[in-house]
């Protein structure tokens, strides 16, 4: 519980940013759009294309070495030089560079997908790219604080404010990242600190759908990065001795 009334309190500005911008922050918005505000999106998007065709390449160069190695070791297993477990283990490797090389390359043409979106989506107009952001960001810290401020999903759902269910574990930890990589319209952001900010956004909407379908009890994928996992685990660790210690002060009151 400790945790979800630490950011709680943190984000109370939530509720403001969450009903609407005022007409000066409007006016601001509008103002620097026509600077880099149009082309953030779009220029974050070529800049994760590029980062994704090196990782494609990487994972691909990985793919090839391993089939020489399996190559190698089975010309070895021949000559009686290594037992089949080596065999073994290089084929395994082989399969996981070869399913790594997949995923960069899916990685790729998702990111070249986006590049599209953003250019057609700077002739269409609309918000700006940062502004569209910031409300998906704001829309969902207004859908978790529906768990906190209504009695009556509290009850139904108490999971999504037990810091020690390992699904809001990683959904707390994914909303302080997206804090923290929060942009401000007000600021010149650079196409690194968007494509950061886009990936906790993304990563927190994805949290949030794991952490809301398990506290209703449904069978889930964990389809999030492994350093948020990692860094839930520790989080929830943290939650359980807090609320071990707090019991323990409790019982000693006479």
């Amino acid at each position: 519980m400790d945790p979800i009334l630490l950011l709680a309190t943190e984000l109370w500005w939530v509720a403001p940013a969450a009903a609407g911008v005022g007409a000066s922050g409007y006016a601001i918005v509008r103002r620097r759009g026509t600077v880099n505000g149009r082309r953030l999106g779009y220029d974050a998007a070529r800049l994760e294309l590029r980062q994704a065709q090196v990782e494609a390449r990487a994972a691909a160069d990985a793919a090839r070495i391993a089939r020489a190695d399996l190559a190698r070791v089975t010309a070895d297993r021949a000559a009686a030089r290594v037992d089949a477990s080596a065999v073994a283990s290089a084929r395994r490797a082989l399969r996981d560079t070869q399913l790594a090389a997949r995923a960069a390359a899916a990685r790729v043409k998702a990111s070249r997908v986006r590049v599209s979106t953003e250019r057609s989506s700077m002739s269409t107009g609309g918000m700006p790219p940062l502004e569209r952001l910031r409300g998906r960001h704001d829309a969902l810290l207004a859908r978790w604080m529906e768990y906190e401020t209504d009695p009556a999903r509290a009850i139904a759902f108490p999971q999504m404010s037990d810091g020690r269910q390992p699904a809001t574990a990683a959904f707390l930890v994914a909303l302080r990242r997206a804090r923290d990589a929060r942009l401000s319209p007000d600021s010149r952001n650079s196409p690194e600190e968007f494509s950061m900010y886009r990936a906790a956004v993304e990563d927190l909407e994805r949290a949030f759908d794991i952490a809301e379908r398990a506290a209703r009890g449904e069978r889930v994928d964990a389809e999030l990065p492994d350093a948020l996992w990692d860094a839930a685990r520790t989080l929830a660790i943290r939650t359980s001795d807090s609320v071990i210690a707090w019991t323990m002060r409790m019982r000693r009151r006479p």
